[in-house]
């Protein structure tokens, strides 16, 4: 008879599904390194806590976990977080004082995230909804008048402001239009963008010589709303913006302004407050492409989530580092100030 594992793991992954992420065969792996504890309904009280978690090796999930729990969770490895972001729930000090990783499962975002955002740039770039809409309403131009507003993305000055997965995600998808691409990233050396294949540029560079520019910045204590009239100004008339990391890195009000009059258009998935009131200017815009945060919730993506972290909680058992997840850094991580994934 098989004894049961002596170590555990607790699975709390909400607000996700445990089935979304995890199928059958994902559990089995988890329970044969560990007693798999799962809580899937309700907040993790501190009895809660107490009963299921202060014992585990390994907490999946992003549960509340401020010094006073940590310290009663004396035998804690690792914490994955299947939300997405390194959020201020968690005393990172206190585990990177005592050796407890923090890995997050934003990686698997990246791919199905670059391909909506090269599909909003297309659309942008040509207007194909544009002018879908123009036909229903029966005010459609045929040929060349309907592309008076349109440019092609192939040789164009592409710009991207952050260049962490979701910017190395998007290089490839650009490289069959041998666009010439500029990137500012203020956490990277040149020789890294550069050794990307794209030139290293200031913030001003990427809006003034670029025609179409990428945001994909996540949104840090140092850069809230630090993209406004002043770089939207200086981009060329009919210039498109393509916005999927975090609003809270855009002055919103400021990007919606330039594109209502005619200065810019723009492509967002992602909003300063969601669900977007039904009143909200956004809604009227006739020079935007609107997403409702659907760009990277794929089916496929998040059960790509289960995969990761059980390959990666394998690896610890064993005694070896986690290779597929996002490892939190002692110096960027406190500056992180992404929300919560929500369901509404």
């Amino acid at each position: 008879m098989s004894s049961k594992p002596s170590k555990s793991i607790f699975l709390a992954p909400a607000p996700r599904i445990v089935s979304e992420m995890f199928d059958e065969n994902d559990l089995a792996r988890l329970r044969a390194v560990a007693e798999l504890v799962v809580h899937q309904d309700g907040d993790v009280t501190d009895a809660v806590f107490e009963e299921k978690a202060a014992r585990a090796e390994m907490i999946i999930g992003q549960i509340d976990l401020p010094e006073s729990r940590l310290k009663r969770a004396s035998s804690l490895k690792a914490v994955f977080n299947v939300e997405g972001n390194f959020l201020p729930n968690i005393d990172y000090g206190y585990c990177f004082r005592n050796g407890i990783r923090v890995l997050n499962i934003s990686p698997v975002f990246a791919e199905p995230v670059a391909e909506a955002a090269l599909g909003m740039a297309i659309d942008l770039a040509r207007g194909i909804s544009r002018s879908d809409r123009n036909f229903r309403q029966g005010t459609e131009e045929y040929g060349l008048a309907a592309n008076r507003e349109a440019f092609s993305l192939f040789g164009a000055e592409v710009g991207l402001v952050g260049l962490g997965d979701l910017g190395k995600a998007i290089l490839p998808l650009l490289k069959p239009f041998r666009c010439s691409v500029r990137a500012h990233d203020p956490w990277l050396p040149a020789e890294y963008i550069q050794a990307l294949g794209c030139e290293a540029a200031s913030l001003d560079d990427v809006f003034r010589r670029s025609r179409l520019v990428f945001i994909v910045a996540s949104v840090t204590s140092q850069n809230q709303g630090f993209l406004g009239a002043p770089q939207f100004a200086a981009m060329q008339p009919g210039s498109a913006v393509v916005l999927v990391s975090r609003a809270g890195v855009v002055d919103f009000d400021a990007m919606l302004d330039f594109a209502n009059r005619g200065h810019v258009r723009f492509a967002t998935d992602v909003f300063p407050e969601e669900p977007l009131p039904p009143a909200h200017p956004a809604r009227r815009s006739q020079n935007s492409v609107l997403c409702a945060h659907q760009a990277g919730a794929l089916q496929t993506a998040l059960q790509r989530i289960g995969k990761m972290v059980v390959a990666d909680a394998e690896l610890i058992v064993r005694g070896l580092a986690p290779i597929l997840c996002k490892s939190a850094q002692p110096e960027t991580v406190t500056l992180s100030r992404s929300q919560p994934v929500s369901k509404s």
